[in-house]
């Protein structure tokens, strides 16, 4: 008889504090909105989020100069590229994709026909 009390009260105390948890949670979502935290944190991971690597930075990160062309500057991609991915970091790796990335928009139609027999 005792254990079937005290397993309803486990039962019942168990639901009591699930529905004041989900009370609280719902109540500090409402706090978070009205004061604006919300938004506060979605515009810092905007800002973040959309930093843009400068033309200097992606050509120090690559090792290239302004007269470099562009077949030596996929010649560099490739190579650290392939190197982070065997034994670099991921952090790494994805910087010089973002610096090529760069470069791209930089020599605009330059990087569109890289094959020599798109040359026309």
């Amino acid at each position: 008889m005792a254990a079937k009390i005290l397993a309803n009260l486990i039962v019942m105390g168990s639901g009591i504090m699930i529905r004041a948890f989900a009370q609280a949670y719902r109540q500090a979502l409402a706090n978070a909105s009205k004061s604006g935290v919300a938004q506060e944190t979605l515009q810092n991971a905007v800002r973040r989020g959309s930093k843009v690597m400068t033309e200097q930075e992606a050509r120090q990160i690559l090792g290239v100069a302004e007269n470099t062309s562009w077949e030596e500057i996929l010649q560099k991609y490739d190579k650290l590229f392939e190197r982070n991915a065997k034994n670099g970091s991921f952090y790494l790796q994805s910087k010089v994709h973002r610096a090529k990335e760069c470069l791209e928009t930089v020599h605009g139609g330059k990087a569109q026909g890289t094959d020599p027999g798109t040359a026309g």
